[in-house]
């Protein structure tokens, strides 16, 4: 039986397939449809399994990352919300922390709230900070505010109270007359998204989660009926933001934790492909159509944080530590009033497309660039499916040479090092500002267009080696593949180890321990793959962020003791140390949220596909063509296909390796070498 990873970006749909009894590995991919993100999905799946000979009911399952939150976000295109809150605090959504999202930009306002002034209703409720109710709402009052909300003509409607996340009982008596009154309308309550403290962040996280419940969820609907007509009894999982997947029925009520998906992906592909090569720390580079992806890996392990910000909205929820620029293949080159030459966020995408897709784009685009340089082949993309107009680059590119007053090629060539220093700007977001040296990690270049440019980015980093996937356009789809069904449960408690002890953390444990095990039996899990760990937040007093801790395994139930106070303090000042580089072991600490972090695994094929064998002429060029590696200079290189590539072989740069998802290109001076897992690893000569 298959499981399928498929992977929707903003150009491309990208498939991997493996057989879980054999471990032989299909990958594909297709152009996007952004206007129905679905048809690409179903229809490349066809595709893919007939020109493989699999059939039908040979798929198990199908695990999907989705960019429909994420870009109904950016386009600003989700639901009208009407929102219910406690009285006195409607305008919360408007003052928030009252931070200026840029300092220096006295004229840039703060995004628009997504639910105006007028459609804020605010309920008589108080619950009091101890949990106790104070101001308990009559009947009356929540039928007046529900006949209010229904009146105004909302698609989903968005609950959150002042203490809901001590006691949410006010929160769903509102949520049960709305279910009453209108059972079709998507309702999101605090207590539910994020029963944590904070009351700005999760109002507005639960603000974002109504907004996108109807988008994602009609999505998902249609999806689910086009699979269940081709492909009955397959099971549809839906990648999380942390990394994770979920069911269908979980993603349309919290559509939310599907913001980052797609890129949360690409870094558990990443760390699979890392353990085949024995490379513990890694920086990733995974670089699309439309924006890159950077992400930091320690001793093969990614942070989650939980504070995140979406298309300008902070949101509170466990998001993979990724930073993303907008620098893809498709990012458009344009002059700013300045007279400065400026390559993105704004993307061609997939429709149009950069100029050479002869699909109507008419602005100048890192792909355009990359083919006036020779570095891509007029032959085109996707084995030569997508053939490539070089006379459509040369003449959007002769348009911006005019306006400039450069040669094109100069231009072509400022472009690359535009959208490269673009992104060793996001890398060192991640490792140098943080104290982390990236010299100290192998750069591992993935997505369709990351390879191109990989040795740019290490080399302006410092890094002298660069790790290319055996199919690295295809990472994203094969995290999917190797991602585990997960769920995460929480509390928020506000206790003092040493004055208060830790009776009612672990209260709190037992009751997260139970909605594990009934998030579990849901899912359908067995006993013998459940795992399931404790974590508390812990922070010194007057500090305003916590530290996570991970203090017990409850996958086989609860630990024979619970941790003392001083081994909780040690475990803390130990985390606070690694990550801020000090501690003081005399400051009084409290704990602040307990989670239940669940895992349900699924069966997985963990070994890496070896290389391909050797064949006849293999390890030859298969042509040679004229490329620029660098401004005014142009170099006859050797063209290789790197499917014929077997392990061990050995490439001197200059050389440009092309395979049916990206195109790889070595530097003068540097060296290619197989790996016997198919792995490229490239060695960079002079640093």
């Amino acid at each position: 039986m298959f499981v399928v990873g498929c992977d929707v970006g903003g150009t491309f749909t990208d498939f991997c397939a493996i057989d879980m009894d054999t471990g032989a590995e299909i990958v594909f991919k297709v152009p996007s449809t952004p206007d129905d993100p679905a048809r690409a999905i179903v229809d490349g799946l066809d595709r893919m399994l007939a020109s493989h000979g699999v059939s039908a009911d040979q798929v198990a399952r199908l695990e999907h990352g989705t960019t429909v939150a994420t870009n109904t976000l950016i386009q600003r295109k989700g639901a009208t919300v009407v929102l219910i809150t406690t009285e006195g605090f409607a305008d919360l959504l408007e003052i928030g922390r009252q931070i200026r999202p840029h300092n220096y930009d006295l004229q840039q306002d703060a995004p628009t709230p997504l639910v105006p002034a007028e459609l804020r209703f605010e309920l008589a409720e108080r619950v009091l900070a101890t949990g106790e109710p104070h101001k308990v709402p009559t009947a009356e009052d929540i039928d007046r505010i529900v006949a209010r909300c229904l009146d105004a003509g909302a698609d989903a409607c968005a609950v959150c109270f002042l203490f809901s996340f001590l006691n949410p009982r006010h929160e769903e008596a509102v949520g049960e007359a709305l279910a009453r009154r209108r059972p079709d309308l998507p309702v999101s309550l605090s207590s539910e998204v994020l029963p944590e403290f904070r009351e700005f962040e999760r109002l507005t996280t639960t603000v974002l989660n109504a907004y996108l419940q109807p988008a994602l969820g009609s999505y998902l609907s249609h999806l689910k009926q086009q699979m269940d007509a081709r492909y009955p009894g397959v099971v549809i999982g839906i990648n999380q933001s942390s990394g994770g997947l979920m069911s269908v029925e979980r993603a349309r009520n919290y559509p939310i934790r599907t913001a980052l998906s797609g890129p949360a992906a690409g870094v558990a592909g990443a760390i699979q492909v890392a353990k085949t090569s024995g490379e513990p720390n890694v920086i990733t580079l995974d670089m699309g159509g439309t924006s890159a992806d950077v992400c930091l890996i320690r001793e093969f392990a990614f942070d989650v944080g939980l504070d995140h910000n979406v298309s300008g909205f902070p949101i509170r929820l466990p998001v993979v530590g990724i930073n993303t620029v907008g620098a893809g293949g498709g990012s458009i080159a344009w002059m700013e009033a300045d007279g400065l030459l400026k390559v993105g966020p704004i993307s061609a995408g997939s429709v149009p497309g950069p100029a050479c897709y002869g699909s109507g784009g008419t602005e100048p685009t890192v792909t355009d660039a990359n083919l006036l340089l020779g570095r891509l082949s007029e032959g085109g993309l996707l084995a030569g499916e997508m053939p490539l107009d070089r006379a459509a680059s040369e003449a959007v590119f002769e348009r911006l040479s005019r306006q400039i007053g450069m040669q094109s090629f100069d231009i072509a060539q400022g472009v690359l090092e535009i959208v490269v220093s673009n992104m060793v700007q996001a890398i060192r977001s991640i490792s140098t500002e943080r104290g982390h040296d990236p010299r100290e990690c192998v750069l591992m270049a993935f997505g369709g267009a990351g390879p191109l440019h990989g040795v740019e980015v290490a080399r302006a980093l410092g890094i002298d080696r660069v790790l290319v996937p055996a199919a690295p356009g295809i990472l994203c789809a094969k995290g999917l593949v190797v991602a585990d069904l997960t769920e995460e449960f929480s509390r928020t408690v506000r206790v003092r180890p040493e004055t208060d002890g830790m009776d009612a953390v672990w209260r709190y444990l037992g009751e997260l321990v139970e909605a594990g095990s009934a998030w579990f039996a849901t899912e359908e899990i067995p006993e013998n793959e459940r795992v399931a760990r404790a974590v508390l937040e812990v922070r010194y007093i007057g500090q305003n962020y916590e530290v996570p801790i991970e203090v017990a395994d409850y996958s086989k139930g609860p630990p024979e003791k619970h941790l003392s106070v001083d081994e909780l303090r040690e475990l803390f000042m130990r985390e606070h140390d690694r990550r801020y580089g000090f501690f003081n072991a005399e400051d009084p600490v409290e704990v602040v949220n307990v989670r239940l972090r669940v895992r349900g695994r699924l069966k997985r094929i963990d070994a890496a596909p070896s290389a391909p064998q050797a064949e006849e002429g293999a390890g030859e060029p298969i042509t040679h063509r004229d490329v620029q590696f660098k401004r005014g200079a142009w170099v006859k290189t050797p063209i290789y296909d790197r499917a014929s590539l077997a392990a061990g072989t050995r490439i001197a740069g200059p050389a440009v390796l092309q395979q049916m998802d990206t195109t790889i290109v070595v530097y003068p001076g540097d060296k290619a070498s197989v790996q016997g897992n198919g792995n490229l690893l490239i060695e960079i000569g002079a640093i």
